[in-house]
């Protein structure tokens, strides 16, 4: 959520930075709208500190008449009450009508993204060359002849868009994963393991709701009155969990990560570059988060880029980085690099992490703050997550970058202990 004192202080500067994301006329209105529910909000306070103290001066002055056995010329007390009742019934729609305004509202892009959709993103960094492969097989192939991947059981237990590891193939994703957390341990996150359902009120405070309501699976409003839904990725769990919290200042950066299974209502596409496990309802992924002072927000970023790069590096995979302009990050995000691995199969790069820094957006929706030694008054912590790495899309680049002409695949060395061969072979 924005801060409301920025957008009364230096309007032209928000709107500038929204047209990124928003057509100018829509920026206008929106802001236009808020402005007026602030200027509403701000006069019936006004006016109801006013009421309230003329009505106590005037209870003790009805009171003082009454101990003195003279008629009071004043109201009773209870006359006024309807009227404060009413403006503060007023007050609270104006509230929540801003509070609903500003929460659709996106963030502040950065000075250094651009606007526009993919065609306006970045390549900021490459690494390493793409493999020399004669006659490339797709990771779908692969992982069949390579008794990996069972799609057409996966279909049958979830329906299209889930997929089900076997043998080798489950060995090599839970080898990841424990690979993955090991690494993120050595860089000094605190690992965690949080519920799968998630109140509402989670959703809110990442960004995700309202707008992206219709893109997690909820439970029924029977079976969870409060509002429940499954996660759409750690982020969530991790920036909800310190809802509400004043962070010790000296504690941070303040740096955890979580392993949890994701679910998303995401079309599984039947284009090639998203067949197999690239794209589906149900993956892994091992996502790391930091709360920072806003001082170290650049250098948080930078940190946790080069820790997510490190990772593909460590397993041989070539890779690029890009800046993503305003229009194809996500809304509650100022700034957004996505890692990108290389498929052979399509010729195409497909992303394996984001690592974004929301600024105070975030902060602001889950009242995530910190104080400063000695003094009294909070501010917003910054937050930062990342994903390190997501494995459903690892899993075919190690097929497809690592393939040989006999259909065999070699495993990235960091692996090899944890799956017990340097190579996996056609049944």
């Amino acid at each position: 959520m924005l801060d409301m004192e920025l957008i009364r202080k230096d309007r032209d500067a928000v709107a500038t930075a929204l047209t990124k994301r928003l057509e100018v006329a829509e920026v206008d209105r929106v802001l236009d709208e808020i402005q007026h529910l602030d200027r509403e909000r701000r006069r019936l306070i006004s006016e109801i500190d006013g009421e309230r103290q003329r009505r106590k001066a005037e209870a003790r002055a009805y009171a003082q008449a009454k101990r003195a056995g003279a008629e009071p010329e004043v109201a009773t007390p209870e006359a006024g009450r309807k009227q404060i009742a009413e403006l503060e019934a007023e007050l609270d729609e104006v509230q929540s009508r801003l509070r609903t305004v500003m929460s659709e509202l996106p963030n502040l892009p950065a000075d250094d993204v651009v606007p526009g959709g993919k065609e306006a993103n970045r390549v900021v960094k490459t690494f390493g060359e793409p493999p020399a492969i004669e006659k490339v097989r797709d990771h779908v192939e692969l992982s069949r002849m390579l008794g990996l991947v069972d799609h057409e059981r996966g279909v049958k237990l979830g329906g299209s868009g889930f997929w089900m590891y076997t043998g080798l193939g489950a060995r090599l994703e839970w080898a990841l994963i424990n690979w993955l957390i090991e690494r993120n341990i050595e860089a000094g996150y605190e690992f965690l393991l949080p519920p799968h359902l998630l109140l509402d009120t989670a959703g809110f405070a990442a960004g995700q709701f309202p707008k992206f309501y219709d893109d997690v699976y909820h439970l029924d409003k029977q079976s969870a009155p409060r509002g429940q839904f499954l996660l759409p990725t750690a982020e969530t769990a991790i920036l909800g969990a310190y809802q509400d919290e004043i962070l010790e200042t000296a504690k941070l950066p303040l740096k955890v990560f979580a392993y949890t299974p994701c679910y998303r209502r995401e079309a599984a596409g039947s284009h090639s570059d998203e067949r197999g496990t690239v794209r589906g309802h149900q993956f892994n992924k091992v996502e790391i988060f930091q709360f920072t002072l806003p001082e170290q927000a650049d250098a948080a970023l930078e940190q946790m880029v080069s820790h997510a790069e490190s990772l593909l590096e460590g397993l041989g995979l070539h890779y690029q980085r890009s800046l993503l302009a305003a229009g194809d990050a996500s809304a509650s995000m100022r700034k957004t690099l996505d890692i990108e691995v290389w498929m052979p199969s399509t010729g195409k790069y497909k992303e394996v992490s984001s690592v974004s820094w929301g600024g105070d957006y975030q902060a602001r929706r889950a009242a995530i703050r910190y104080r400063e030694p000695g003094g009294k008054q909070t501010r917003f912590v910054h937050t930062l997550n990342g994903s390190a790495l997501a494995t459903s899309r690892l899993f075919p680049a190690i097929l497809e970058q690592f393939q040989q002409p006999d259909g065999s695949v070699l495993v990235p060395e960091v692996l090899r202990d944890r799956l017990g061969t340097d190579r996996l072979t056609p049944r």
